[in-house]
């Protein structure tokens, strides 16, 4: 896959939807004896008119109608939008399911937080140190040998000074469920520089995790790393130099979109 994945690419396109005048106790029965799911988007035609929770439904009297009770203050995705993005409109409302509707509001699809993670996951460590090593080899003009091992955290030279605390919250998530791609490090004569999984690292660091896995680079002598400049520069010796910075102050915190 080249670029960035967009949110086409992993949505679901056979989407359950609910009429707005279908009652909750219908509803419900749907949802409890659905595979997972714990809300539909309403839809009126192809038009998504709301969404319906099962938080929306525990409470409600079984005969009024879906519309009485539904959210119809929704956070949707756009087909384009980058599936990185989606992540972040997810993890900061809480929203497990974003509808997907095209530029006529109509409804084509839904994303789902376990869609993101697969994303993320399927981006391709493999390709990432494909790339990192041609273009090592292309400016160093030495060898290199690949390695899959375990990692201690605590001897990684960090090349990136700053994550962001919504994208942390994503990276606990597929932690805590053995989806984390491994990390990419480059073994320079026995310092380990962090290539690729800054985010990764502080998320498995703050949830007490000593190893990770990770895609090892060796080269077979010491080179004159760039990202070792950036690390001296940046005053980066080990994890704890990372700075964790708030999600309101990241650029792409105003790429929601909201379908009143």
């Amino acid at each position: 896959m080249s670029g960035k994945p967009t949110v086409d690419e992993y949505m679901t396109r056979d989407v359950e939807t609910v009429s707005p005048d279908e009652t909750v106790g219908t509803v419900a029965r749907r949802m409890a004896e659905s595979d997972g799911h714990n809300g539909f988007p309403v839809t009126q035609g192809r038009t998504v008119e709301g969404f319906v929770s099962a938080a929306d439904l525990l409470l409600a009297d079984d005969d009024a109608p879906v519309f009485t009770v539904m959210s119809d203050d929704l956070v949707v995705a756009h087909p384009d939008m980058k599936v990185t993005d989606a992540a972040r409109v997810i993890l900061r409302s809480g929203i497990q399911r974003l509808p997907v509707v095209d530029d006529a509001d109509n409804l084509v699809g839904i994303i789902s937080n376990t869609d993101v993670v697969r994303s993320q996951i399927e981006r391709a460590t493999p390709s990432k140190v494909g790339k990192l090593m041609r273009t090592l080899e292309q400016i160093h003009g030495v060898p290199l040998t690949e390695e899959r091992r375990e990692v201690r955290l605590t001897n990684l030279t960090p090349t990136q000074a700053r994550v962001y605390a919504d994208e942390l919250e994503g990276r606990k998530y597929e932690l805590e469920r053995g989806l984390a791609e491994p990390l990419v490090v480059i073994d320079n004569d026995g310092t380990l520089h962090l290539a690729d999984g800054h985010h990764r690292v502080m998320a498995a660091h703050e949830s007490g995790i000593e190893t990770m896995d990770a895609y090892v680079i060796v080269p077979d002598v010491r080179i004159d790393l760039g990202m070792a400049k950036t690390a001296e520069k940046e005053g980066l010796d080990d994890i704890t130099d990372i700075e964790i910075v708030d999600y309101a102050r990241h650029p792409l915190v105003e790429t929601t979109k909201r379908l009143q």
